[in-house]
């Protein structure tokens, strides 16, 4: 997240400030780059216009107040392949709405885009996501028929924490059946920045990676249990991991480990490292329709349907 982008874009109004920012909804975002980000994704999805796009808000697929998603839709859509993609947020914070900017391309392309939300680890550590997470992937197969979308044509996505649990859903296959979810249904994972590893031999005290231990995981001892690099074995969905040039040492090495044991697997895999970008802008980068993100999607698509 540069200063020209901070600059170029309006800040979201008082209430949605309020709503990012206010401990009362969620607990603080632990540093600026964080809240500048925050900031921005959620002035473009104020922003947003729906012309060209379908969209259904608040579709509940559980009894929490966060188990919630919204789709966006192409007018007319029917059986097209659908793109769930998860919000970032470190597991203690975001929203659904940080997706939204996204929706106009997705659609473009002819595919349905799914912004679930999850239990965040203030309520309920880790995890707590992972099954919000597969119990919203069901809903969203048996479900997406109503929005157009194809529940057999799935494709994950996320940034950052997101991209860690589009990662897991996608590699923990037994999880995914038993939750309902067909083996074959998921087609492609396309995680951006998201950290593969969850274990650290000795976190520095007030690290970000001493608060995996002591805020994100409900025990200590799951670290490599909730890590996908862990679950790399046996794979078969394609996968395209994407981090930043710039971006965290701990997601930069995560993500090389993780795509050199994925290409050891019988599906497909590829790193590709975004000259320049830090752990924020590999994700606020995709408000450019032309984002090579956008291609690797495609041709994701294209491959999972010849």
């Amino acid at each position: 997240m540069t200063a020209k982008d901070l600059e170029a874009e309006p800040l979201v109004t008082a209430t949605l400030d309020r709503a990012v920012f206010d401990p009362d909804h969620q607990m603080p975002l632990p540093f600026k780059a964080a809240e500048d980000y925050a900031r921005v994704v959620m002035s473009w999805a104020q922003d947003m216009r729906p012309q060209g796009v379908l969209v259904q808000r608040d579709v509940a697929y559980g009894p929490h107040r966060l188990h919630r998603y919204n789709v966006f839709s192409p007018p007319g859509a029917a059986n097209a392949p659908v793109v769930m993609f998860w919000h970032g947020g470190g597991w203690t914070n975001g929203y659904r709405d940080y997706v939204t900017f996204m929706a106009r391309h997705v659609v473009s392309l002819g595919y349905v885009l799914v912004a679930p939300s999850y239990r965040l680890v203030s309520e309920c550590p880790l995890p707590a996501a992972f099954e919000d997470s597969l119990l919203a992937l069901r809903h969203v197969a048996d479900n997406i028929a109503c929005w157009g979308g194809a529940g057999d044509q799935l494709f994950l996505a996320g940034h950052s924490a997101g991209a860690h649990l589009a990662a897991l859903v996608a590699l923990r296959v037994a999880d995914r059946v038993a939750a309902g979810v067909p083996e074959s249904s998921v087609r492609a994972c396309l995680p951006t920045s998201g950290i593969m590893d969850l274990h650290h031999p000795a976190p520095a005290p007030g690290s970000l990676e001493e608060r995996v231990y002591t805020m994100v995981l409900g025990d200590p001892a799951h670290d490599a249990v909730m890590s996908p690099l862990c679950w790399t074995a046996g794979n078969r969905v394609p996968f395209v991991l994407t981090c930043g040039e710039s971006d965290s040492e701990r997601v930069l090495r995560s993500n090389r480990r993780m795509a050199e044991l994925l290409k050891l697997q019988h599906a497909s895999a590829a790193l590709s490292v975004m000259p320049g970008e830090d752990h924020f802008q590999t994700n606020t980068s995709l408000r450019d329709p032309q984002h090579p993100w956008y291609q690797r999607l495609t041709q994701l698509v294209k491959e999972s349907l010849a």
